[in-house]
């Protein structure tokens, strides 16, 4: 989920995976690159720091997901979950 001031994602590590704090600022890299190449950003894109929130059962999963979605009605920018135009799935990511 895309919103003005701030990125929403859910993520899974692979086996092998790199630590996360080495992937969040892999990530903020390539995408800070990207975007001040492509959209004309000013860096810096994004802030040095993150927050992240390990989800441990399904049901934190699904409170998390629907917290989420809701963000931009929340922040008066649309009136329902599904006119929110950045947000989306990549790859679905079932909680097991």
């Amino acid at each position: 989920m895309l919103m003005p001031d701030h990125v929403h994602f859910f993520a899974r590590p692979s086996a092998g995976a790199k630590p996360l704090g080495i992937w969040h600022k892999m990530w903020k890299s390539v995408t800070a690159r990207r975007l001040t190449k492509e959209l004309s950003f000013t860096p810096p894109v994004w802030q040095d720091d993150t927050f992240d929130h390990i989800l441990r059962s399904a049901e934190s999963y699904q409170t998390k997901w629907e917290y989420v979605r809701e963000n931009p009605v929340r922040a008066g920018l649309c009136l329902k979950t599904e006119d929110w135009p950045w947000q989306g799935e990549i790859n679905s990511l079932p909680f097991e």
